[in-house]
């Protein structure tokens, strides 16, 4: 593993490690406020929190790694060609341990009682809810947070700025709504962590629902991002010179040292890749900016 692959993982394990701290941990600080209750008040917290940690690691590791800190996000834009799938698998490792180095977190601060108030903040499908219908929920949930990072974190057409927040206040919005239904996931790694954790500690752990939190995120992701090139952004519409993106979707020109123009295209932690496509035929290059999940 190359020493730039190596700091990107790295920034992949923590930020997923920091979403599940606070994302799932907010879930068990919220029971034990609510005296053993998560009432929908309680989880309009619990989904705030997760917006707010996500918007963080955006804008702290979005330059470094894209910031995918989700499987399903690594895997999809995979799918459409803006990230490399040589570096899926490193990617999906680092998510993983991040996910249960958050859910260690967890126990290590509200102590081994975390696994009985909430089971460490684990996601589940309600016991009114068939599986079917929690794999329509994930999918839903996570086709609206791709949505978001297509369009705010991939389009060059982006407006500069609100990314991370809006991002993060998608997956807020998918927990608001199919919360209820099984916790609001969205993401493999952020319920693979806290599951570990728990069974790891003597909780009672329902793996036999995991599939339901890959399946429906996976194919969530990948039908937002093959949604949105088809529809928002076709690739025939890119240059073939069009300046290179955080994904190398575009790999460009490297120019020798001290001939790097001003002008240059950024690439995933700020190294300058190839040159900025001209402005004709397309005013402004529609290429990938930042992977971020």
């Amino acid at each position: 593993m190359s020493a730039h692959l190596s700091r990107r993982v790295l920034a992949e394990l923590i930020g997923t490690a920091l979403l599940v701290f606070f994302g799932a941990g907010s879930v068990v600080a919220a029971i034990i406020a609510g005296n053993g209750r998560l009432d929908y008040a309680a989880l309009g917290f619990v989904g705030l929190t997760f917006g707010l940690v996500i918007a963080i690691a955006v804008y702290g590791f979005g330059t470094t790694s894209g910031a995918h800190i989700n499987p399903a996000v690594s895997i999809a834009l995979a799918a459409v060609r803006r990230f490399p799938w040589r570096e899926v698998p490193a990617y999906i490792a680092a998510q993983l341990v991040g996910g249960v180095l958050g859910g260690l977190l967890i126990i290590a601060v509200f102590g081994p009682r975390a696994t009985e108030i909430g089971g460490v903040g684990l996601t589940a499908v309600n016991p009114g809810a068939s599986y079917g219908r929690g794999v329509v929920a994930e999918l839903i949930g996570t086709f609206l947070l791709l949505l978001a990072i297509m369009a705010l974190a991939v389009d060059r057409r982006a407006p500069p700025g609100p990314s991370g927040l809006v991002i993060g206040l998608a997956v807020a919005t998918g927990i608001f709504v199919v919360g209820p239904i099984t916790g609001g996931s969205f993401n493999p790694a952020r319920t693979f962590g806290p599951y570990v954790a728990n069974s790891i500690f003597g909780g009672v752990t329902p793996w036999r629902q995991f599939w339901v939190y890959v399946v429906g995120p996976v194919a969530g992701a990948v039908l937002a991002a093959f949604a949105y090139v088809a529809v928002a952004r076709p690739v025939r519409e890119v240059p073939a010179e069009a300046a290179q993106g955080a994904a190398g979707e575009i790999e460009g020109r490297r120019l020798p040292t001290g001939e790097v123009p001003t002008e240059a295209a950024q690439g995933t932690a700020g190294e300058i890749e190839g040159r900025r496509a001209p402005a004709d035929p397309v005013e402004r290059p529609d290429g990938p900016r930042d992977e971020r999940g």
